[in-house]
């Protein structure tokens, strides 16, 4: 909402010198949100004056109409003499008024003015369209022609108000009252402390039997329905400059006196407007619901098909607007037209049900300023003054004659009072206003209050949104000032910290950051699409999804029951972008059907749900393990003067599920596996024992080429994905830091030949368990086939570490620890010494 400062000022007596900035200050203190605070006319500078437009003369031999004007601008010139001065605009005439800026005079965005020498003659200044001079747009086209009324060198600046500051205000979907001056007026008097010159105080005549005749069938949907009635009303008169003027500066387009009128009383009191064409209205105006499939053209011209749910303006021939919306074109205001103009008007001032117009306003995606207001809440007791300000106005300007009869119905209802204990706010707040305080600042919002201890609070008609004690709490809270409120952290109760599932995703997520990958939140959303993209056969327990009823796109309607296809999709987003070495990683939940989920049960929302209730919910979802995924691709460690660096290979996504295992204090069994979406030769099944049974988590390696090609991903991609939870359960408690002897270590080789289709893992746990306690560990440091080992052999050398804790070792312990583990390597996997 825009709010010119020099409006505001009509219902609150500002301080003088108050400016814009000090008004947002207030008024953000009290809870409304200004986004920014324009300033008109900055750097404007004069001469601008009013001319008349004394001569025209059409220049010939130019790509373009061009006209040499001369203008009588009075004294302003100093001279006297007119104005010589070259436009390109055609929308005025001789004998015109029009707005000249003079040479000397600065316009805004530093815009200087001077003679100057153009299309063969001389311009001494210009002649102004409101663009020029940070108006918008007034629907002239061109420059600006001004009522004959007004005198030749009258100050233009003050004439057209370019001066003033304007608050954009953002308000909130439950302070419909602030879509307006007067809600806006009424809350800066409350901030300055200052009375209010309500607006919507008028003398509004009793209705009687002679009104315009009007039928409401559909009381729940329009409960207030004003209809009054001006005729002789001048066809040619015209919105003067100050109301135009006021409707620019709120973001409004002038366009025709009655139209105008009833966008300025709206802006003004909150209350959408219409005014129809006597002429045009057939008979008795009716509001009720629509028929299937009926039609209607609106204002905008579109032709319309009808639902039933919609609430309609009627009259003999059926709807002739869309209630609370837009207007119909069959009973369009018409312009300034002697012989066509409208000269009857009927002022319709309603209210309509909220939820009706919203979902209206929805349906048929015609989003208004009417609709708007009526969506957020607008004050039924404004109707009959806002009709009498419309009444009022064109009597004034258009020389109408307003007609005795008033109609006015009305579906009565009773006030809404509140009970509030007089310390309710002191206890929601922790701070103690005290009884006086509350009434107080309840009676500044505009509620009647009575009582001692338990006050009865009457709700102002122009604020819907205080339903029920906290919103009074919150009101005098807000008054009061938010930051006086104190600020107190919460005691945690003792042992209620994060849980060791918790601990592990956080400390997971920290040392895959430490590794150097990058943290990529994706939406938990999935297609089947995308699966079989992957390579997931459809009886892979992957495959089975829970389907959303209302999904958010319906390219994704299902939860994702791995993190790699988000990660993949955040992998070629970024690639494309440029980023060609990545490596990203996510944690999250995935979510795996077991096939014996139960329906949910509704919960009740008027008391606790028991606890059989809440455990039928939990029984109604499917497993969720969480999860912990990488992708990476490009270079692993960059080049430079330090090295020639190297690509990312399947052998850093196996690192980085050992990185993920090392925080729960796991080692994993890595071996040689075929899974989708990983190459059939690169990929790793990762392994933990769990309660004394191997497990499988999770996978890790190179992606399979179909893959890459099909989810255009960069060559050689990589991925990891392992399960945290079962990660979680291999662990075996707190990670026991390790103890550092202060004695030697004796290292051992041994390199054992083994047929090429042994695992390297194989021999390495064989190796662990025979060298027993005093093995340190353990590093594979070279892997080699040739002829001299004879076909489907291969050598693996191997470093060993001894130390004791407690002393220095011998050669022979040592060597007989080693002897140990190859004895072992050699029983399990037919291992034997190289060169033995």
């Amino acid at each position: 909402m825009r709010i010119p400062l020099s409006w505001l000022r009509e219902y609150v007596d500002l301080p003088a010198t108050e400016t814009g900035r000090d008004l947002q200050a207030k008024i953000v203190a009290t809870g409304l949100e200004v986004e920014t605070v324009e300033q008109l006319g900055a750097g404007l500078k004069g001469p601008l004056v009013v001319g008349q437009v004394l001569t025209i003369e059409e220049l010939e031999g130019f790509k373009k109409p061009i006209r040499f004007c001369t203008v009588d601008v009075g004294q302003a010139n100093g001279t006297g003499e007119p104005q010589e001065i070259v436009c390109g605009a055609r929308n005025f005439a001789v004998g015109d008024k029009v707005v000249v800026v003079l040479p000397g005079a600065v316009l805004p965005g530093d815009f200087a003015i001077a003679a100057r020498k153009t299309y063969g003659r001389t311009s001494h200044g210009m002649i102004c369209s409101g663009d020029e001079l940070g108006m918008g747009d007034d629907g002239s086209g061109g420059i600006i022609v001004l009522p004959p009324e007004h005198e030749v060198g009258t100050d233009a600046i003050a004439l057209l108000e370019l001066v003033d500051e304007v608050l954009d205000i953002a308000v909130t979907a439950n302070r419909g009252d602030c879509l307006s001056i007067r809600g806006v007026a009424r809350e800066t008097a409350i901030a300055y402390g200052l009375p209010l010159r309500d607006p919507a105080l008028l003398d509004v005549p009793a209705p009687n039997a002679h009104g315009y005749p009007v039928q409401i069938s559909e009381p729940t949907g329009c409960d207030r329905f004003t209809a009054r009635t001006v005729t002789g009303l001048s066809p040619e008169a015209r919105s003067p400059i100050w109301l135009q003027r006021r409707l620019q500066k709120a973001g409004m387009r002038p366009i025709s006196l009655a139209v105008d009128i009833t966008n300025y009383v709206m802006l003004e009191l909150g209350q959408p407007l219409h005014a129809y064409d006597r002429s045009l209205v057939q008979g008795t105006i009716g509001v009720r619901r629509a028929e299937q499939g009926e039609k209607i053209t609106t204002l905008d011209g579109a032709k319309r098909v009808l639902d039933a749910e919609d609430l309609v303006i009627t009259d003999d021939r059926g709807p002739i607007g869309l209630a609370g919306v837009m207007g119909g074109a069959d009973t369009e205001i018409a312009d300034h037209d002697a012989e066509a103009g409208t000269s009857d008007v009927v002022i319709e001032a309603a209210h309509f049900d909220p939820v009706a117009i919203a979902r209206t306003a929805r349906r048929h995606k015609l989003s208004t300023e009417a609709s708007k207001r009526f969506e957020r809440g607008v004050d039924p007791m404004a109707a009959s003054a806002a009709a009498q300000r419309v009444v009022d106005l064109l009597v004034l300007l258009a020389g109408g004659t307003a007609e005795e009869g008033v109609t006015e119905v009305i579906a009565p209802h009773a006030p809404h009072i509140i009970t509030i204990p007089a310390d309710h706010p002191d206890k929601v707040a922790g701070v103690t206003y005290g009884r006086e305080t509350v009434v107080r600042r309840l009676q500044q919002v505009g509620c009647d209050v009575y009582g001692q201890d338990n006050l009865n609070v009457t709700v102002p008609s122009w604020r819907p949104d205080l339903a029920d004690p906290n919103d009074l709490a919150e009101e005098v809270i807000r008054l009061e000032g938010y930051e006086n409120l104190p600020s107190t952290l919460p005691r945690p109760p003792a042992g209620r910290g994060l849980t060791e599932r918790q601990r592990l995703h956080r400390r997971a997520g920290r040392a895959l950051a430490g590794a150097g990958y990058v943290e990529a939140l994706n939406y938990p959303f999935i297609s089947d699409e995308t699966l079989g993209k992957l390579g997931i056969e459809k009886d892979d327990p992957r495959r089975t999804t829970v389907k959303l009823v209302n999904p958010l796109s319906d390219e994704e309607p299902a939860l994702r029951t791995t993190l790699l296809p988000g990660l993949l999709e955040a992998l070629r987003r970024n690639d494309g972008r440029g980023s060609h070495d990545l490596a990203l990683f996510e944690t999250g939940l995935v979510f795996r059907p077991t096939g014996e989920e139960q329906p949910a049960v509704r919960l009740p929302v008027d008391r606790r749900p028991t606890d059989e209730e809440i455990a039928g919910l939990d029984a109604a979802l499917p497993r969720q393990p969480r999860h912990a995924a990488v992708v990476l691709t490009g270079a692993r460690e960059q080049a430079g003067w330090w090295g020639n660096g190297r690509p990312a290979d399947w052998a850093d996504a196996v690192e980085a599920a050992r990185t993920v295992a090392r925080e729960a204090g796991v080692e994993l069994i890595v071996r040689n596996d075929q899974h989708a979406p990983w190459h059939p030769g690169r990929c790793a099944a990762l392994s933990v024992v769990v309660d004394g049974t191997e497990t499988l988590v999770g996978h890790a390696g190179e992606l399979h080429p179909r893959v890459i090609k099909a989810l255009h991903l960069p060559e050689r991609s990589c991925a990891m994905e392992v399960d945290l939870d079962l990660l979680e359960q291999a662990g075996t408690g707190a990670i026991q830091a390790p103890r550092i002897s202060t004695f030697p270590v004796a290292t051992q080789d041994v390199a054992l030949v083994v047929d090429s289709s042994v695992p390297a893992a194989e021999v390495e746990k064989a190796l662990c368990e025979g060298a027993g306690e005093l093995l340190e560990s353990l590093r594979l440091f070279d892997v080699f086939t040739g002829e001299q080992l004879g076909e489907g052999r291969k050598s693996l050398a191997y470093a060993l570490r001894f130390r004791a804790a407690d002393r220095t070792l011998t050669v022979d312990e040592a060597s007989a620890a080693r002897d140990s583990a190859v004895s072992l390597a050699a029983e399990r996997t037919g291992a034997v010494l190289r060169g033995a």
